[in-house]
């Protein structure tokens, strides 16, 4: 027999109540009618050991019947088999989506994990299908449906967690999005199964608001599958981490030999005083100047470290964190780049009304670049540092067959710009451009012309498509040269003048273009070298025309990285841990960069290449993200459930009730507790008629 309310029971201890009143009985129910007791004193009767307890049978019934009371309250009821075990009914297919990704390197949310898909694949029946799959930038395979098929039932959770012991959180970021969507289309294609029951995707991860969702926002959740979200929580909740930021090209920037990191705390860390500076190896000491930054929690700082030159750093770490797995960067100072830029024009450089003097100056040299202007002379055959330059930028009116070899350079893929200060110097134009004629003449604004239509959407423009920095109308137009655009076959116009005329046109020329600018940028045609559009358009120009190479400052983990040639024999790749990767011979990308760190190519002949690979950002964003909010993209989502041993106890719970409420066997209970009740006071009536006195007539 078994008890629905075990704990009224308790009540059974009343018991002792009615031996206790029999006990302290202490005044005799005998009578006797006596003269007058004006002068005794009362005395208590003095109770022998035989007459402590009297009525025996009356005291039983008393206990009996709060016994019985008592075993009523309690909802006794005979245990039945009445739920069947889990193995029976429709069998269900379950993906188990372990989160692998960088942020669970944090202290025991691994453990965690393990722990709960034990628990999890412990309350699964022998006839239900289950997957495990682990998910970080890529979504992976653990356990597939057939191999947990084949496994004999009593050795698939052995065989489970095997599996998972083998495996440890990955360094790269969380694609939570794609990974829900892998497990749905895994259990949407057991459709066509002979016997399917409930399937169900049970997502076991930290949840950070890291994740990436994206690609949940346009999916069509098939039919039947619901989602139990089973959450981890760090036992850490500070986690503040580090992010290199891309170097621009603005003149300040570049004027500096400075690496930037910005440092981010999360919003629940109860920590705000950090540490950052190089370290002399990766998880050592700091070496050099430290800055010390203060960052509350949920906001970042920007931190300026200086390069040294000479020096061998390259990690920058943070200290004052309780989590350390973002806690490095690693980093390669950017070289200095030398480019030249081939430039055709009749005047002298130091001439400040004409074009190469506010070019020069433009172009400054920088801690990061150093752009030489090359003057080129209009006649002469082309030199090889005009071959070698990606750009060649011309003012003046060429001959024909000068003009003829500057084709053949923009046929090879160069980038030529025409700015035009005159009519006479469009006279190169025609051959330039592969065409007859080009009618030019002279554009006569009343005033001056403004840049009324930009293309913003082309490179040339692209830096300025921010409305901050799209407000070109300040930027003055004396005169321009007027031609027509549609003259030129294949023209693209990529600005215009407020009148409607071209002010700049781009005409695709074999491998490479010809670009013209219908004014020039001195003082005498405009305003635009003063202005602080010129140079962020010179540097777009640059990057345009390819011969300013804006190599990636950073990668990240899983990236594939560009080589600066192709690999030939004997080239290798050297990691972070010290293992190496050989390269096919013309392979152009290196995609393992599967942990952060500096890896090293090298290659016969003496060849090298370093580049650096760090954490994704996402991965710092420690803060869970609401589980709402899966379920406003449209994910189905299921409470989560219980662990193993408190499902077991719920369900036995539930066989009790259901089987109390059969069975109501309190009811017979209190039947017998009236039945005694009723015996007792009969009894108790009796006994009290049988020891009363008899009553003596009072003398006349």
């Amino acid at each position: 027999m078994s008890f629905l309310a075990p704990l009224f029971l308790l009540g059974a201890l009343a018991i002792a109540a009615p031996v206790i009143f029999h006990l302290i009985r202490r005044t005799t129910r005998d009578r006797t009618r006596f003269s007058s007791l004006m002068f005794l004193q009362p005395t208590p009767p003095r109770l022998t050991k035989r007459s402590r307890l009297e009525n025996l049978l009356l005291l039983l019934l008393r206990c009996l019947a709060l016994a019985l009371l008592a075993f009523g309250f309690s909802r006794p009821f005979f245990k039945q088999s009445t739920f069947s075990e889990s193995s029976t009914g429709p069998a269900k297919r379950i993906v188990v989506l372990v989160d692998a990704s960088a942020s669970m390197r944090r202290a025991s949310l691994w453990t965690d994990a393990r722990a709960r898909v034990e628990s999890s694949l412990r309350n699964v029946g022998a006839a239900d299908q289950v997957a495990i799959y682990t998910f970080g930038a890529t979504t992976k395979p653990l356990v597939s449906f057939g191999e947990w098929s084949a496994t004999s039932p009593e050795a698939r959770l052995a065989f489970a967690t095997a599996r998972l012991a083998e495996t440890s959180p990955t360094w790269s970021g969380t694609n939570l999005g794609a990974a829900v969507i892998t497990a749905a289309e895994a259990l949407a294609d057991a459709e066509g199964a002979k016997t399917i029951g409930p399937r169900q995707i049970v997502l076991i991860g930290d949840l950070q608001s890291g994740s990436r969702l994206e690609a949940l926002q346009a999916y069509e959740w098939p039919k039947g599958i619901e989602v139990i979200v089973e959450p981890l929580k760090a036992k850490n909740p500070t986690n503040a981490g580090l992010q290199l930021l891309a170097e621009t090209t603005d003149t300040d920037r570049q004027s500096l030999a400075t690496v930037r990191v910005r440092v981010s705390n999360s919003a629940e860390s109860t920590r705000e005083q950090f540490k950052v500076g190089w370290l002399a190896a990766a998880g050592g000491e700091f070496s050099g100047a430290v800055v010390d930054t203060y960052v509350p929690p949920g906001q970042s700082r920007i931190v300026s470290l200086p390069v040294t030159a000479g020096a061998s750093l390259e990690t920058i770490g943070l200290r004052g964190d309780d989590e350390d797995f973002d806690n490095t960067l690693a980093v390669i100072p950017p070289a200095q780049q030398r480019i030249s830029v081939a430039y055709y024009g009749a005047e002298k450089p130091d001439d400040s009304a004409q074009p190469l003097f506010f070019l020069q100056r433009a172009l400054s040299e920088t801690p990061r670049l150093a752009i030489t202007v090359a003057a080129q002379s209009l006649t002469d055959p082309l030199t090889d540092a005009a071959r070698a330059s990606s750009l060649m930028l011309v003012t003046d009116a060429l001959p024909a067959a000068q003009a003829l070899a500057l084709r053949e350079q923009a046929m090879a893929g160069k980038t030529i710009l025409v700015a035009l200060k005159s009519t006479a110097g469009a006279a190169s134009l025609a051959p330039l451009l592969g065409i007859e004629t080009l009618a030019v003449e002279e554009g006569k604004p009343a005033s001056y012309a403004m840049l009324a239509e930009i293309d913003f959407q082309h490179p040339l423009f692209a830096p300025f498509a921010d409305p901050r920095y799209s407000d070109f109308t300040k930027i003055h137009f004396w005169k321009y040269r007027k031609l027509d655009a549609a003259a030129i076959p294949g023209a693209r116009v990529l600005a215009r003048f407020d009148r409607g005329d071209p002010a700049l046109l781009e005409v695709p020329t074999g491998k490479g273009r010809v670009l013209i600018l219908t004014a020039g940028w001195q003082p005498e045609d405009s305003q635009l070298a003063v202005s602080s559009k010129f140079v962020p358009l010179l540097y777009a120009l640059l990057e345009f025309s390819g011969a300013l190479s804006m190599q990636a400052s950073q990668y990240f983990v899983g990236d594939s990285v560009a080589l600066s040639t192709p690999a030939t024999e004997g080239t290798a790749v050297r990691r972070p841990d010290g293992t190496s990767t050989a390269l096919a011979v013309g392979a152009t990308q290196f995609a393992e960069a599967n942990q952060p760190g500096i890896y090293r190519l090298t290659a016969t002949g003496g060849r090298t290449q370093s580049f650096a690979v760090n954490l994704d950002v996402a991965e710092s964003r420690t803060s869970p993200i609401s589980i709402d909010e899966l379920e406003r993209l449209g994910v189905p989502l299921l409470q989560a459930k219980p662990p193993a041993q408190a499902e077991t106890a719920r369900q036995v719970a539930l066989q009790g009730a259901e089987a109390e409420g059969r069975q109501k066997l309190w009811r017979w209970f209190l039947l017998a507790t009236l039945a005694v009740l009723l015996g007792e006071t009969l009894l108790a009536g009796w006994t009290a008629r049988k020891t009363s006195p008899v009553s003596v007539p009072s003398s006349p």
